[in-house]
């Protein structure tokens, strides 16, 4: 189990406790925190489960965004940065207890 920090844009943060191998956005859909979708369950089919990952924690997330998480990106309703994921590419794991992910405004 890991803790993640899911920040909200209106600031208000939510830190829950998140199973091994579920995805972060798992994580906030079965914690019911506003701002993240998961539309299509997880399938990398819609960009509901954007999210910004921490600058602390860019590069500890795991691999890289696939091709295919790029381009899915491309729709996303609010502005990509750098630090852009879809959510539910994101595997938790012992290594990511403490990961801060920030919400964007919007996902539709």
């Amino acid at each position: 189990m890991a803790f993640v920090t899911y920040i909200e844009h209106s600031g208000t943060q939510h830190r829950v406790e998140v199973p091994n191998g579920d995805s972060v956005m798992r994580g906030a859909v079965n914690n019911m925190i506003e701002g993240i979708v998961g539309e299509c369950g997880g399938g990398l089919a819609c960009a509901t489960c954007h999210c910004y990952v921490d600058d602390a924690w860019t590069e500890r997330v795991g691999p890289p965004a696939s091709s295919a998480e790029t381009e899915m990106l491309e729709c996303a309703a609010s502005e990509t940065r750098p630090g852009s994921r879809l959510c539910c590419q994101i595997t938790v794991s012992n290594e990511l207890d403490g990961l801060v992910v920030h919400l964007p405004e919007a996902q539709f």
